[in-house]
């Protein structure tokens, strides 16, 4: 789907500046613990489903994926998960921490079912076998596919109804498109395409080459 995660090669957002060499991995106390959370999160719910959680990133709206910071929208993004799970019962962060903060607000009761998805990964990791041949190979011209998936992808909109040329393959990956979703991992090749900064941005673009790996379902001969 094309959300506010899907940001990549968009314009408005500034500079971008590298991390310092002594940059702490989280710079306040409550980062690290919200690190914390999600990952025992995902781990309740979706069997570290990475994708499930990179989706439901995606579904946030605007303010809660931006205003919030990086690990503030992990958290939204993992209390999503859990109310969509019925975990959590909607509205139940909000009223304890304003219970926390002095308020008397009623705290509404937990679920009485959680409805986690029926999930188990076949395999460690996310790398897995593909029986039949790669269909391209270096050095084949091939174009990203020009669509707009409803549901989770990571085909990012910059590339796509591009032309690039392949220059390696990589190991098969389970495909984000369908394990975000729970319906089966489907695991397919993975192409390393690289594109031309002026044909993804115009004359006036930077000159480079920029590498992206693609899954093969996102590719057609060109």
């Amino acid at each position: 789907m094309d959300g506010i995660a899907d940001m990549g090669g968009t314009d408005g957002w500034g500079t971008a500046t590298a991390p310092r060499r002594d940059e702490p991995p989280f710079a306040e106390p409550w980062e690290g613990r919200a690190f914390a959370l999600t990952l025992l999160s995902m781990g309740r719910i979706s069997g570290r489903n990475l994708d499930a959680f990179r989706h439901a990133l995606e579904r946030l709206p605007r303010e809660a994926y931006l205003d919030d910071g990086y690990y503030g929208r992990w958290l939204n993004a993992a209390e999503l998960m859990l109310t969509e799970s019925a975990i959590l019962a909607p509205g139940a962060v909000d009223a304890r921490a304003r219970n926390l903060q002095g308020g008397q607000v009623e705290e509404p009761p937990a679920p009485d079912e959680p409805t986690k998805p029926d999930y188990a990964a076949t395999g460690p990791g996310s790398l897995r076998e593909v029986p039949e041949a790669p269909r391209f190979a270096p050095g084949d011209r091939v174009r990203a596919k020009d669509v707009s998936p409803v549901g989770h992808t990571k085909l990012p909109r910059y590339v796509r109804g591009h032309v690039g040329t392949v220059e390696a393959v990589q190991p098969g990956h389970l495909l984000p498109d369908t394990h975000a979703h729970f319906e089966g991992e489907n695991p397919q090749h993975v192409f390393t395409v690289a594109f031309d900064s002026h044909d993804l941005w115009g004359p006036d673009a930077e000159s480079f080459s920029l590498t992206i790996e693609l899954f093969d379902s996102y590719l057609e001969p060109a």
